[in-house]
């Protein structure tokens, strides 16, 4: 990954090619997010302070960085699998919408969704992100859309669980 300047120009090589994404360190003990296989998707935030989390609690976790995402991008901040599998516990807005034009601290909302009780800790990964292009839209306002096979049908219209057919 190229880091960018102050001018949106490419700096200096700090992850093997890529997306540059200028990343503020907000605590100074805590790892910038990394991704731990060079083709990850996401890469690891971690958890700036212990947070208990009761079955079925949530809480607000800081994880001590604050990004600027370019212009036509968005970081996306999804659950991580492993403390999903194992404890339950998943990003309760999955995936968390950090916009370009956010320069604060990226804050996780996490969920317990488990049957017991989870102690996180400081520095521990909660939670990843990834970035996406977003192409810039308009909307045309229209009278009649055009016709597909599917139609206006949704929300289980390919088949419910477990029929085999979507």
């Amino acid at each position: 990954m190229r880091e960018l300047t102050p001018d949106g120009a490419a700096g200096r090589d700090v992850d093997g090619g890529g997306l540059g994404i200028r990343v503020r360190r907000l605590d100074a003990e805590l790892p910038l997010p990394r991704r731990v296989h060079a083709d990850d998707a996401g890469a690891d935030l971690f958890a700036v302070d212990d947070l208990t989390l009761a079955p079925g609690a949530c809480g607000l976790v800081g994880t001590g960085v604050a990004m600027e995402i370019p212009t036509g991008w968005v970081g996306l901040v999804h659950p991580r699998s492993g403390l999903a599998a194992r404890h339950g516990i998943t990003v309760l807005n999955a995936p968390g919408t950090i916009d370009a034009g956010y320069r604060g601290e990226i804050k996780v909302n996490l969920v317990n969704l488990g049957a017991e009780e989870v102690v996180l800790r400081r520095g521990d990964r909660i939670a990843q992100i990834l970035f996406m292009s977003v192409p810039p839209v308009r909307f045309v306002e229209a009278d009649v859309l055009s016709d597909t096979l599917r139609g206006d049908t949704g929300h289980g219209d390919s088949g419910g669980f477990g029929s085999g057919t979507g």
